[in-house]
Parts: C-alpha cells; structure tokens; sequence
C-alpha cells in the first residue's frame, strides 16, 4: 500500500508521560485525590467514534479500582495511627500519575480533534491503552496487600482486577482497522488518478461522522493544526494528503460552503482590525509580511515590496537610508515562522507570496496533488454550466476562493484549469457577495507569478479588476481590486502597464479618500507601488494626490507620509511644486508625528529644498521654530532622521549665508536664540 499507517507520529494532544506529575500529599489527600480520580474515569463515557472498546475495558477496570481505594480510605481513616510504608507511598503516587494519562487518553479519543488524524493513530493509541493497563497490575501487584487490610470481598474484586490486567491483550478493534484500510484505499486510488467512486465516499465519510460542508471545514481546520505540531516532513506530507481528501469530498458530496463568511478576506484586509506587532509588519508598506527577507543592511522587509523598491532603480535601504552592497535577500524563516504562527491563533489566512511549498510550507505529495486537482476540475465544471443559479455559483465561487488561498500549487492548478476567464463574467454583476467573492479569487491567484501574466493576458480580466475598483458595489470588493493591483505590480512591466491607465490612478485615488480605513490602506499601499515609476509618479500628482494625502494624512499618518516622500522623489518638479503648500503640515509632522512619519517628513523636506531652489527654502525657513524642530530631530530621531535632519540645517544655514536685508536679519536672530 502507498500510504503506510507507520509513517503516522503520536496524535499532537495527547501529553507526554513526563507531563504528569506525581501531587505532594499527605497520605491521607492523597488516598482522597487517586479516589477522586479513580471515581472520575469511572464515570467516563467511551468514545462514539474510536477506541470504544479499548475505553470500555479500561474504564471498567478502573471501576474495581476505585472500590479499592475507596476501601483503603475508608479503613485509613478508622485507623489513625496506621502508616504506610514508603514503598506504598510511591505506589500510589505512581497509580495517580498512571490514572491521570488514562483519564487523559480517554479524553483525547473522545474530544473534537481530527477524525482521519486519530484513526491514522490506530495502532500506537491501542498499545498505549494495552501499556497503561499493564502499568496498573505491575503496581497493584507490587503494592503490599498486608498494608491494605481490605475485607474479604474487596480482596477479591483487587485479585480479580490484577487478573484482567495481567491478561489484558494488545488489540486493534477491527471495524476500527477496516475504515483505516479504507481510507488509504481511497487514498491510493486519488494518487492513480482515479476519480473515487462518490458512492462509496459518501459510505466511508458517513462512518467517519462527516456528513456536511460543516464537519468537513472542522476537519480540515483540524488537520492544519495538526501539520504544525508535527516534526516529520513525510508525516505532514501524508497529513495534506489526508486535507487533500476532505476538501475533495467536501466539494463533490455536500456542495460549496451553505454560508459564506465575509470576513474570511484576504490577508491583507485582517492589518487595520488585527494589533500586529510592529516587528511583524513590512517598513515600506506598514502591513503583515508574508515573505519576510532580509537585506545586506540586515534589515528586515516584505519581499515584494522590497523587490519593487530595488527595480524601481533605488540601491539604498529604505529603513536606514544606507547604500546597499548587493541586492540579495535572504528569507528570514524564524521571523515568516512566529508571524505564521501568530496568524494561525487568531485564524488570520497567511501564505508566503509565492513558494515551492505546499500547504502549510509542506509540499504537497502525489496523492493531494491528484485530489487538489479532482476538485478545482470539479468546481469549474460547475461554474462553466450555464444552467447554474446565482446563488449555486456564488457557492463555487467562494470555494476557489478559499482554495486559491491555500498554497501555490492550488493556485497553479486553478490558474492551469483556466478559472480566470471563467471568473470574468461574474466580475461585472451587481451581486455585492459575487462580485466580492469573483476578484477576491483573481487576487489569490494572482500571488502566482504565472497567474499574474494570465491576469494580465486574459481578454477583459484587467478590465473587470479596474472596473470593480471603480464602480465596485462594496468596498470590499474594490479593496480587494486595488490589492490585486498591488500584487501585479510585482512585475516591473505590469506596474508601467497599469501606472499608463488612468482609470486605475483615478480608481486608488477615489478608493484611498473615500473608503473605510481598510480599504484606504489597500489603495495606499498599490499608490505607494505604482509611485515607484516615476512616469507614474507624475501622473499621480496630475490626479492630485497630494491633495489626497493632506486628507488622509490624520487618518493613516505613515501610510500618507511614505506615498509623500516618494512622489516627491520621484515626480520632478512639477511634484516639488505642488508639494510646497504642504510644507507647514510637514512640519507639524516633525513636531508631533511617530518617527516613521517624522522620517519622512524631513526627507521629503530635504528633497524640497534641495530641488525647490531658494523660493522653497525661504518658505521654510519663515517658521520661526523650525531650527528648534531640526536641532530636536537630530538628538532623538532615527538613524536616517538624523542624517536627514542635519542635510536640511546645512541647506537652510547655506541659503541663510547668500540673503540680504530683513529676511536675512529675521533668519540670522532666529539661528541667534537657539
């Protein structure tokens, strides 16, 4: 068989033996504590699913058990001076560490978890029940009766609990081995490209106790756990195959999802609800790194944005402003690892922007290849029949959305199956749920380099994007939009492509002044992208969006400052010129802003003057506290601030030196006081 049940690992839930510890009790708490657990076992109910008879039978036994101790309690405290020997001290603690991993394996077969993951764990869970029972006759046997004083019929039940343990077989229940065997059947036929038998999946997933959309999510989200507590790469490659399965059936028996959750968005639109730690968001866009690499400053950036700042012809860190030696970047794992495991405690979708890896960062084996391939060929033939109703197809829909989600190979098999012309049709409809669900699909496919020439080739799909992003009937769906111009302008073509639309510019600007903040950063962050061209960058300040800026700069302060400094840079004078109405609210940035906003407040400055001429200079050096703010920012701000702060004292102290008459004198008094 293909699939080998030994591959499987221990279930993640189930502690270790050295997690339990043996209670610092006086002898009679602790005679009281092994009866109250004792009693507690006892009163278990078996599993419904697995194990049951592995349960039962020691349940059972732990039912004689707390008779026992119960006798042995009841005849300590009639005898108050009785003593314990040290040696049935330790037993009894022993007997309550054992009675704790009983209680704790009944409770892990018996409480929510993965249904395949535990039955993949068929064998090693039996012998531990076998083992456990073992351990209890070893120190029922070594306990000394003569310190029990149990009454006759108690001795009896104690010599006949030693029995059944001493006796006490390693066995796998075979209806239990039989749905294993048939889950790696199916599994074996997906990996020969053999499309199961819906009948009998349906059969198989009945016994499995999933019998809806529903259960079958649970499953998965299950499953997904349980691939980051694994250390085995061939264990978590055989776990996406098991994912593999249950999205398959999910799709070709029960249908797409009966509710569709609005807030399962993608990643990006979680950054302005969720607290993200400003270690975990990228320096150049502000939002939630996917792909976190480091450069040779040993900075720490986004991957595509930092790509896009080094083709748009910068060799600088944007961070400390230092020259860069080269232009390699090195994937910081430990830092993409906390930010994947912080996203998965608060169920935010996460997913490097494009990978070798599968789902998870597991590549996915032959078997989940097979069955992510069954299903995106099943939910586009369905959305290819013209015989569907809106709400079926908004069902499918929403499936490939969350599908094109996953990894990068659900992503190339969506793009390869030809979903996008497909996705198309449903992007001009004024079904607020459809329209969403149709470009939120065209943004996760177009994380894939390949999706992104498909987008970009693909007769009306970059028309349908930009007029969602116009004329979207929800915000959401035109934040989604301007996401999805944001990630084509990963490729240095497509970003001069769209900066040449004017519809895409006068699209982000619109979005950026009149959506919730949400949807402003989503336009921000593809303005800030596409900025980067300094073509664009001219056609930007055409549109106005510095003044757009001065609108959401109290709203989104470090977002609008960026954008700021790099129109500046790179729109030439006619940006210079338009920025110089803006210097007072500069600095008032400088003077109470966070000091990523006052970086690039004094750098936009700097730019200004430097570029502006005198006329610009003069502007500035009017407010009369300005030296006070610059001498501030040169004690306490940024390492780049600094630098940044002292260019502009030596322009202002250069143009003072070259004036004559009052304003000079004004200028000289004002230096004077300082």
């Amino acid at each position: 068989m293909a699939v080998s049940p030994t591959v499987f690992p221990q279930r993640r839930r189930r502690p270790s033996p050295t997690s339990f510890l043996s209670l610092q009790l006086s002898t009679a708490d602790l005679l009281r504590a092994l009866h109250s657990l004792s009693s507690e076992i006892s009163a278990l109910d078996p599993p419904c699913f697995l194990f049951k008879r592995n349960s039962t039978s020691i349940i059972r036994k732990c039912c004689l058990l707390a008779v026992i101790i119960d006798e042995v309690f009841r005849q300590f405290n009639h005898r108050l001076s009785a003593l314990f020997s040290p040696s049935s001290l330790l037993c009894f603690e022993e007997m309550f560490i054992v009675l704790q991993r009983i209680r704790a394996l009944i409770e892990d077969c018996s409480n929510g978890g993965s249904k395949l993951w535990l039955l993949m764990q068929i064998e090693p869970i039996s012998s531990s029940f076998h083992e456990l029972t073992l351990d209890l006759w070893t120190l029922l046997e070594i306990l000394p009766k003569s310190e029990l004083n149990l009454s006759e019929d108690v001795d009896e039940l104690r010599n006949l609990l030693i029995k059944q343990c001493r006796e006490d077989k390693s066995f796998v229940d075979p209806s239990d081995n039989r749905l294993r065997i048939e889950v790696f059947t199916m599994l074996d036929s997906i990996k020969k490209e053999i499309v199961p038998d819906h009948l009998k999946l349906a059969e198989l997933f009945a016994k499995l106790g999933m019998s809806d959309s529903a259960s079958c999510r649970e499953e998965i989200e299950w499953l997904e756990d349980e691939i980051q507590c694994q250390t085995d790469e061939k264990s978590k490659s055989e776990v996406v195959s098991l994912i593999g399965l249950v999205r398959y059936t999910k799709c070709v028996l029960y249908g797409a999802s009966s509710s569709i959750n609005s807030d399962e968005n993608f990643r990006r639109n979680y950054s302005s609800e969720a607290n993200i730690p400003a270690d975990f968001r990228c320096p150049i866009t502000l939002d939630l790194m996917s792909d976190p690499v480091v450069v040779a400053t040993g900075q720490t950036y986004d991957r595509t944005s930092i790509m896009l700042w080094i083709e748009s012809g910068h060799n600088t860190c944007p961070k400390t402003g230092q020259t860069l030696v080269n232009t390699n970047l090195v994937s910081n794992r430990a830092l993409k690892s906390l930010i994947a495991m912080w996203c998965r405690e608060r169920r935010i979708p996460f997913g490097a922007a494009e990978s070798s890896e599968g789902q998870n960062g597991v590549a996915l084996n032959k078997a989940a290849f097979e069955a992510t391939k069954m299903t995106v060929s099943f939910l586009l033939d369905k959305l290819g029949s013209d015989s569907q109703a809106v709400d079926m197809v908004n069902r499918v829909i929403y499936e490939l959305r969350v599908f094109a989600k996953t990894d990068s190979d659900s992503r190339a098999c969506i793009g390869e199956a030809g979903a996008i012309p497909l996705l198309v049709r449903y992007l001009g409809l004024d079904h607020p749920k459809l329209q969403v669900n149709a470009v939120t699909t065209i943004l996760n496919l177009s994380i894939l380099e390949a999706n992104k020439a498909r987008i970009m080739e693909t007769d009306g799909a970059l028309n349908g994007v930009i007029e969602v992003l116009r004329s979207g009937v929800t915000w959401e769906a035109k934040a989604n939009a301007a996401a999805t111009m944001y990630s084509l302008c990963a490729v240095s073509a497509y970003r001069k492509r769209l900066g040449k639309k004017t519809r895409v510019i006068k699209g982000l600007l619109e979005l950026a002044r009149e959506g919730p903040t949400s949807s402003k950063r989503d336009a921000l962050v593809a303005i800030l992208t596409l900025a980067g061209d300094r073509e664009t960058a001219g056609r930007l300040v055409e549109g106005a969006v510095l003044d757009m800026l001065k609108e959401v700069m109290v709203e989104l302060p470090e977002e609008a400052m960026t954008i700021m400094e790099t129109i500046v840079k790179k729109g030439g004078f006619v940006a210079i010129a338009a920025a110089s109405h803006m210097i007072g609210r500069l600095v008032a940035v400088l003077r109470s802003g966070t000091d990523r906003t006052k970086e690039s407040a004094i750098a936009t400055l700097v730019i200004i003057c430097r570029k502006g001429g005198a006329e610009m200079v003069a502007e500035l050096a009017r407010i009369t506290t300005i030296e006070m703010i610059i001498w501030e920012l040169m004690g306490t701000g940024t390492a780049r601030a600094k630098r940044k702060a002292a260019s502009l004292m030596r322009i202002l102290r250069r143009w003072a030196a070259g004036l004559e008459g009052d304003v000079l004198e004004e200028f000289s008094m004002t230096m004077a006081l300082q």
